[in-house]
């Protein structure tokens, strides 16, 4: 176990959490990582593109002209590929892009992620963002106590926290997700990670 500082609205330590080693003191796998986010990122694509082949094509029914004495190269329909309006080769057609992930990598991939930040110091642990009600305004003042203001944040909120992301949500440059969305890709693709140290002890017990 490691202890790692843990923080109010005002930016005022407050106390220490404990965090797994394992979890958020590994030497960061980089193969991993990329070969994690690449899956991702190929999962998300729709896949939906689409174009017709020379057989799909409407009409080219008619041979154009005479096979000989036209002195013009020979042609057997309208709809070949060299035609304007004819099919295309080797057209594109939907498809799955979405490739395998093991979950044991996808696991190392996250407690790599967690590591990295933490040894970047780029992991901010709040008690708790303590919203009575939405409020942008003391979000933004949260961010900048803590030193955070202007950067490309991931900021991780409890499922049961509406206060917490309805203040969070406007804020340029944020992205929000509950622990149960928390991914590779959006635990490194931002300048700062923040969250609350139970959020983080939960990472340490689901990961290890």
């Amino acid at each position: 176990m490691s202890k790692f500082d843990v923080k109010n609205s005002e930016g005022t330590k407050v106390a220490e959490a404990e965090l797994a080693a394992e979890v958020y003191g590994i030497e960061p796998n980089l193969h991993v990582m990329h070969h994690i986010v690449t899956c991702q990122q190929a999962c998300w694509r729709q896949g939906t593109q689409s174009a017709k082949t020379r057989s799909e094509v409407s009409g080219g029914g008619k041979k154009p002209w005479r096979q000989k004495g036209t002195g013009r190269a020979r042609q057997g329909s309208t709809r070949s590929p060299q035609w304007r309006h004819g099919g295309v080769v080797f057209a594109p057609k939907p498809r799955s892009y979405a490739k395998r992930m093991n979950n044991k990598e996808v696991k190392l991939a996250m407690r790599s992620a967690l590591s990295a930040k933490v040894r970047d110091n780029e992991l901010v642990l709040v008690d708790d963002y303590g919203f009575e009600k939405p409020s942008t305004k003391a979000a933004v003042a949260m961010l900048k106590a803590l030193g955070l203001e202007g950067k490309r944040l991931t900021i991780i909120v409890r499922e049961d926290d509406i206060n917490a992301y309805l203040s969070f949500r406007n804020i340029p440059k944020t992205f929000i997700i509950t622990p149960n969305e928390a991914n590779t890709y959006d635990l490194v693709n931002n300048g700062a990670l923040l969250m609350p140290a139970d959020v983080a002890t939960h990472f340490g017990e689901v990961l290890a």
